[in-house]
């Protein structure tokens, strides 16, 4: 047969693969030399070839998934580690590894799926259980986050995520003091955990003592560069004062990072605009808080117009008709108090004030209605009809009485201060209509601005900035205008906050009368409350009330950009008052 005569190879298949061998070994000899001496970045060319070579070897392509996981290189980290596992699936380093770098991309679904996937492999994969435990914890699933954390701590036992997963269990559980002794006992074991730091700093920070959480955050910063979104929560421990100029130009350098996740970048971002603010360099602030809504938009895109239109469902849903058949389709029970508005409007403000009095329990921001309340604007048309409403009212409020029992057991009310509950105020009164919400408003340039400066879990679809945080707060301003229309007077009760600051005593006597409890003088000096506080407002909350933050938007003028359209939406623009003024209610 003729066609390729004298272009048969002049050596045999064999030695083909002899040299291929040959050449691989060199390159992962080089590449290795490399990542022994920290230059990953050295090491991936070396590493890619070697995968061109044998693209079917598992080992090479995790080791390069490693070197551009370093350096920074996700979305192809994520391609040789699927590799890896297509050559290997039962490979549980490469799923580990996937998961990580699904974590930093921001896919935290697909991260927990491959850490489950890691842990399934190879049970004894403490810091898999610990990354689960965290992202799922974000996610707001706590019991399954507790799991985790214990699995990390089983499996562990004295090493580094061991601790860390106990520590994070006790967290979770709000066993503050023991979490506390357990993470200075991790310290005193491993003193150059910085993540161990950074817990016990945030957890001090909750318990207001920030001298303490400011030194814990910046030992954090030291030993790991990787962990700079430390930044964040140590500019917020009190001002940034004019003698800590130096704390800008060490943050700028924290940006330059190699290999800087987005989500730490977002938090050094913030953590510039706060410093920046405090020290008066009001365009520098804006700066670098555009940059970090800018980061936001890439890791959790917002669409306005899906979110509008689940307005107008959650309308519907709501209809007066609807909500007059609350009575009968729900449950009496009053315990529950619900603090709802925008973010930043005032929540934990009104939440500390309650809480302070000795028949309130304090429940935090919980997230059940915002997993209920999703089901319930799913089932369409069903949702109104008896054969789907009446059984799932009856569970949410069996569900709702068992978590508020478990936070205050002998508690007269318990309060949830979810602000995003401002959605599922229709749905709550079904479940109970002897609740009370209370509605937060401030004026909306103020809460978009204050929005603007806070960090928000990287993967919650809500907006910090721009058009699409204006496009929310006018979708806000119609679902809690219809909210007021429908619901009793004295079961949706607003709280201003110009008011509640201008003059604190009468607005809280309202807010408590509100609730149905009798008057304790407590409730006047929120700052006194002993409990923790997990929100951003950690400081603000252990300070007297004060007014410096209303009308605070007029130091941003000339930089508000978008933002500029909220300037004349003043607290009352975000709702018409009802009758006899003042934003009253009941």
């Amino acid at each position: 047969m003729v066609g390729f005569r004298g272009q048969v190879p002049t050596a045999p298949p064999a030695a083909g693969k002899t040299i291929i061998l040959e050449q691989v070994g060199r390159l992962l000899g080089r590449a290795t030399g490399f990542l022994k001496d920290a230059r990953p970045a050295d090491a991936v060319p070396l590493l890619r070839e070697a995968s061109r070579l044998q693209p079917l070897n598992a080992l090479i392509q995790h080791d390069l998934g490693l070197a551009l996981l370093e350096t920074g290189g996700l979305e192809e980290s994520i391609g040789a580690f699927r590799l890896a596992i297509a050559s290997k699936p039962r490979y549980a380093d490469a799923h580990f590894r996937l998961g990580i770098a699904l974590e930093k991309l921001g896919d935290f679904g697909g991260a927990v799926r491959a850490y489950d996937r890691a842990t399934e492999l190879a049970p004894s994969l403490a810091e898999a259980w610990f990354r689960a435990g965290a992202l799922v914890y974000t996610m707001g699933h706590r019991k399954e986050a507790i799991g985790c954390f214990r699995r990390a701590e089983s499996t562990g036992r004295k090493s580094r995520f061991g601790r860390l997963g106990a520590a994070r269990a006790l967290l979770a559980e709000e066993r503050d003091e023991e979490a506390e002794k357990v993470l200075r006992q991790t310290l005193a074991a491993d003193p150059a955990s910085a993540m161990a730091h950074d817990l016990l700093g945030a957890l001090l920070a909750e318990h207001g003592r920030f001298h303490e959480a400011y030194d814990c955050f910046a030992r954090a910063v030291a030993l790991s560069p990787l962990m700079a979104g430390s930044w964040y929560d140590l500019v917020r421990c009190r001002p940034v004062m004019p003698a800590e100029q130096n704390l800008i130009a060490q943050m700028e350098s924290a940006l330059a990072t190699p290999g800087l996740e987005a989500a730490q970048r977002l938090r050094v971002r913030l953590a510039l605009g706060k410093a920046a603010d405090d020290l008066g360099d009001y365009a520098l602030a804006m700066r670098h808080l555009d940059a970090a809504d800018a980061v936001r938009r890439a890791l959790a895109p917002f669409d306005a117009t899906a979110f509008d239109e689940g307005i107008d469902r959650l309308i519907d849903l709501g209809s007066p008709g609807m909500m007059a058949r609350a009575a009968e389709l729900g449950d009496g029970d009053e315990r529950p108090v619900l603090i709802v508005g925008m973010p930043r409007s005032g929540t934990t403000l009104v939440e500390q004030i309650l809480s302070s009095h000795p028949e309130v329990a304090g429940g935090g921001e919980l997230n059940f209605w915002n997993e209920r309340g999703p089901r319930w604007l799913a089932a369409g048309p069903a949702a109104t009809a008896a054969p789907f409403l009446r059984p799932f009212l009856s569970e949410a409020a069996a569900g709702y009485l068992g978590v508020l029992g478990a936070i205050g057991p002998r508690a007269a009310r318990v309060t949830d201060k979810m602000p995003f509950n401002f959605l599922w105020a229709g749905l709550i009164h079904l479940a109970f209509p002897r609740a009370t919400i209370i509605h937060c408003r401030r004026a909306a340039i103020d809460t978009a601005l204050s929005i603007h400066q806070t960090l928000f879990h990287p993967g919650l679809a809500f907006p910090t900035g721009g058009e699409e945080l204006v496009a929310y707060f006018r979708s806000y301003r119609r679902l809690t205008d219809h909210w007021r229309r429908v619901l009793p007077p004295d079961r949706f009760v607003e709280v201003d906050y110009e008011d509640l600051t201008r003059a604190p005593e009468p607005a809280i006597r309202r807010i408590v009368a509100a609730c149905g409890l009798a008057w304790d003088d407590a409730c006047l000096r929120p700052e006194r409350n002993p409990r923790a506080v997990k929100t951003p407002s950690k400081w603000q909350t252990r300070q007297p009330i004060y007014r410096s933050s209303v009308e605070r938007w007029r130091r941003y003028q000339p930089w508000l950009g978008p933002l500029r359209a909220l300037v004349d939406d003043g607290f009352q623009a975000a709702g018409a008052t009802r009758p006899g003024g003042g934003g009253e209610a009941g």
